[in-house]
């Protein structure tokens, strides 16, 4: 069964300016550690987990797949930045089809007060920002979402955002309109869709479904066809059921 699942974008304009936050710049390079996903094999494909302190890159199979790159980017944001680190939204004005919705964020498990959003005029400025932002340890994650293809986000600026993230400690996600066919420094690269989810009880809407390809793993071999859900009581991913696995082909079960 096919459910209808919450995704936090709304039709508004972009979030309005962020409030004063102090940004410092570090030399020293961070040894990074790393945070889990929540599934088990996925984790071991990734070497026990995501990279903290490293660039990692994503975007939607299609279109309508951006809300669900959207809801991946921000449920890594919250693994990533643990208990009570900060996550800068840095976006652009009047860029996607919808800004960040609260509601939205609060039916995902995910606390609205603890994400800043900074919004740029155009990809210049989005860049420089996004440069501010992961220099400084003050941030705990910052996801970086340009309004289009974003030309100037290519492997000079990804290695340069890669580089920073290294000295700050702060882990860079940049969350992509569509697939840039371009190389990139990214630790990780990620293909995003949206997957069946199965109904809850009382036929209420199941959870937040996804279909995860792992292009590129620094160290590590791509891996593709994961089939995940987002568990929001305990905000982590988990396997879809094997009912919904089956039907969607390759899956949790053929990938573990």
């Amino acid at each position: 069964m096919t459910c209808e699942t919450t995704y936090p974008l709304a039709p508004t304009r972009a979030a309005g300016p962020v409030p004063n936050i102090a940004f410092t710049h570090t030399e020293s390079i961070v040894p990074p550690s790393r945070f889990a996903l929540g599934l088990g094999p996925l984790d071991a494909t990734l070497g026990g987990g995501l990279a903290r302190a490293r660039l990692h890159e994503l975007w939607p199979v299609a279109a309508e797949d951006g809300p669900s790159a959207t809801g991946f980017a921000l449920m890594l944001a919250l693994r990533a930045s643990g208990a009570k680190g900060t996550i800068v939204w840095i976006g652009q004005e009047h860029g996607r089809a919808g800004a960040l919705y609260p509601p939205g964020l609060a039916e995902l498990g995910i606390d609205p007060g603890r994400i800043l959003f900074v919004a740029a005029p155009d990809e210049k400025a989005l860049l420089r920002a996004a440069g501010d932002v992961v220099r400084s340890p003050a941030a705990a994650v910052a996801v970086i979402a340009p309004a289009g293809p974003a030309p100037l986000l290519g492997l000079t600026a990804s290695r340069r955002l890669t580089l920073f993230a290294e000295r700050s400690g702060t882990t860079a996600i940049l969350l992509r309109t569509a697939d840039p066919q371009t190389p990139s420094a990214a630790t990780t690269r990620w293909r995003v869709a949206a997957a069946p989810s199965q109904a809850l009880e009382a036929n209420a809407p199941g959870q937040t479904a996804f279909s995860l390809d792992l292009l590129r793993h620094r160290g590590g071999a791509p891996s593709h066809g994961w089939q995940v859900e987002w568990d929001r009581d305990r905000a982590r991913f988990a396997p879809l059921s094997r009912a919904v696995a089956a039907d969607a082909g390759r899956g949790y079960l053929a990938a573990g």
